[in-house]
């Protein structure tokens, strides 16, 4: 038998009729016909299915007993075929997260070379991020007004799920005596209680401290932390507990892993509060001996895969949840018709919400008249401002509604807000599937604004390998993304060349 063709012998799998046919080898072959022909029969039923039963009786019977029996398929006989895995069938996927990158798991491989031999750089200032000492994070903590009270805590847990019990337990043998779960600061002997199917953060309290400047002459110069300057070495003073601090960030660092929480501690009494505004409260600030910017201080966690992918909360953009677009009230739709007045209907999504329409209609009215705009004039004859304020207004507004009943007259005063305003509070509060399909209607897909479609954080963009972000790689052509992999090994060190061969095979 020649071994230049493949020949099939009466195929009798689902509606093929005894079908007998021959076609070559090494080519690549195209069956074509109607629908219902018998086309995925032969293909995948037949051939697919005979190649794939052959290469499984190929192994041996340890590595079969995984894969299960195959069936021969309905055929007399098929000469030609090699032992093979065949590729089968599979429909596109229409999650919107999927992209070519991640169907193919390419996109998995691509997160590991940035995450490995990635340059980090402040999504802030563009400067390329190095590794913090702890005497850099001692002298910006030292830095902060004099009388700023804070924490010195060591991350044990970020937002994982856990019950707490063996992490409070280990905190106490070695003797710590506080803890903060989820922003709220506990003593170790009533901590908590935590819900294991919910993700929690866990921090010890390594010390409490408060920022003191050296004592010193009136007339010495002091630095912009306000810090004295010693006139004759020409040294700055520092806080005298410096050293406490050091100890405790090293020990809060080694908790962490290396990463330490310089956090505002709970407010004292009264008679002890400060006296200075900027001394008593500061946001929460994240040190980390690995990535920090030394020109802003701005820190980034150590680069994981997952910090690059959209689908994971590390990694996606947080405005857009990893989807790259956000669904926003299109005005056009809401206003389709500016020939119309608001009192003709011209604002579509009160028209269809009759049991909202006149009570909406009189706020409305109240608000022209206070404004001295005329609602029965169309739209495009009003001036911009009130179309803008129509469309736009929060809730701040407050006027004053008369209505009549068989008692008299009454007055109310109620609060305006702006058609899109309204729209967008509701989409994002509601929970009824209903409501946000008719919500829906009024709404256009527009690329987010923070991360104008990359889907990823700031962090992750700032990382970079030979100058292009992953983003950037992704959405090379695969040609383009080819030649710049090729590429890649004269870009980069002998080092990161090293760490990155066989991902890059």
């Amino acid at each position: 038998m020649p071994q230049d063709r493949i020949v099939v012998r009466g195929a009798r799998e689902h509606n093929l009729k005894n079908v007998t046919l021959d076609f070559p080898r090494d080519r690549l072959v195209v069956i074509t016909g109607l629908s219902g022909s018998g086309k995925s029969s032969l293909a995948f039923d037949t051939i697919y299915a005979e190649g794939q039963r052959r290469y499984v009786e190929s192994l041996s019977a340890y590595a079969r007993q995984f894969l299960g029996q195959m069936e021969k398929p309905d055929v007399d006989q098929i000469d030609g075929l090699s032992p093979a895995i065949s590729i089968d069938q599979k429909g596109a996927s229409r999650n919107p997260r999927s992209t070519v990158g991640t169907v193919t798991e390419i996109y998995d491989h691509l997160r590991l070379l940035f995450a490995r031999i990635g340059h980090p750089h402040c999504p802030n200032c563009g400067r390329e991020i190095e590794r913090q000492t702890v005497q850099q994070i001692v002298d910006q903590v030292l830095a902060m007004p004099e009388g700023t009270r804070l924490l010195v805590l060591g991350p044990l847990i970020k937002d994982r799920k856990t019950e707490g019990d063996r992490v409070f337990e280990a905190a106490r043998k070695q003797g710590f005596v506080r803890v903060r779960v989820d922003g709220e600061t506990h003593d170790l002997a009533e901590a908590p209680s935590l819900d294991k199917y919910k993700r929690h953060s866990i921090e010890v309290v390594v010390d409490r401290y408060v920022v003191r400047r050296a004592e010193a002459p009136s007339d010495w110069a002091r630095d912009a932390a306000g810090r004295p300057i010693d006139p004759r070495s020409g040294d700055t003073i520092g806080d005298p507990d410096a050293p406490r601090l050091a100890d405790s960030i090293e020990t809060a660092l080694r908790l962490g892993e290396g990463v330490v929480l310089i956090a505002p501690a709970p407010a004292p009494a009264p008679a002890a509060a400060p006296s200075s505004d900027a001394a008593a409260s500061f946001e929460e600030r994240r040190f980390s001996e690995r990535y920090s910017c030394p020109y802003d201080g701005t820190t980034i966690d150590e680069l994981e895969p997952r910090s690059f992918s959209f689908n994971s909360p590390h990694g996606a953009c947080p405005t857009c949840t990893g989807l790259g677009t956000r669904l926003e009230i299109d005005p056009e739709l809401v206003i389709p018709d500016r020939s119309r007045s608001v009192l003709k209907g011209a604002v579509v999504p009160w028209s269809r919400m009759p049991t909202d329409a006149s009570w909406r209609m009189k706020i409305t009215e109240a608000v022209f008249e206070a404004h001295g705009w005329n609602p029965a004039a169309p739209i495009n004859e009003l001036p911009a401002e009130a179309v803008d304020h129509l469309l736009n207004a929060t809730k701040d507004e407050k006027v004053v509604i008369r209505y009549k009943h068989e008692r008299g007259e009454n007055s109310y005063l109620a609060a305006f807000e702006g058609v899109v305003t309204n729209l967008e509070r509701r989409y994002r509060e509601t929970e009824s599937d209903y409501i946000k399909t008719e919500l829906e209607k009024y709404m256009v897909e527009r690329p987010c604004p923070s991360c104008q479609g990359k889907r990823l954080r700031p962090e992750a963009l700032a990382v970079t390998v030979a100058t292009r972000d992953i983003s950037d790689v992704s959405d090379l052509s695969i040609t383009d993304a080819l030649a710049w992999a090729e590429a890649l090994a004269d870009l980069v060190s002998a080092r990161e060349r090293t760490i990155a061969h066989q991902v890059l095979k």
